[in-house]
């Protein structure tokens, strides 16, 4: 597992700064439409850490909150000048936040990333074999 101690992180205009000193609880690479649109991209990628360790040094976020394929809440945080998600918070678990991975300085291993909703996978992406998958969201 990657490893977010003494991390650091924000926004892609620098408005919005973050401490990230805990170790991660879990990877994720999520395959869902959501994640696809929020990331513009393929996939999005989840470092999931304790809430009381994500330390905003800057900026002042917003948020949204919005239904998710499993029927939960979520709340997306992101940076009000740029728009750039920061985190997510769900409604069933708030004692944990998914640290958006893109957001840190430095770059993660997806290496040994657990892989959900892979149900909503684009064609054409490879998860390697051996790795652990989940259809939709994972059983906590």
């Amino acid at each position: 597992m990657m490893t977010t101690a003494k991390q650091a992180g924000g926004c892609q205009c620098g408005f919005i700064r973050y401490d990230c000193p805990a170790e991660p609880t879990a990877l994720y690479v999520c395959h869902c439409r959501e994640c696809q649109r929020q990331s513009s991209s393929a996939f999005g990628i989840s470092v999931i850490v304790p809430t009381s360790e994500v330390l905003l040094r800057s900026g002042e976020p917003k948020s949204f909150t919005r239904k998710t394929d499993s029927g939960g809440e979520l709340e997306c945080v992101f940076c009000p000048k740029c728009g750039t998600r920061l985190w997510h918070r769900r409604s069933a678990a708030p004692q944990n936040v998914s640290v958006k991975g893109g957001t840190l300085d430095m770059p993660i291993s997806i290496q040994d990333a657990i892989h959900i909703w892979t149900d909503k996978k684009l064609d054409g992406v490879n998860i390697p074999a051996g790795t652990e998958r989940w259809p939709g969201e994972p059983v906590d």
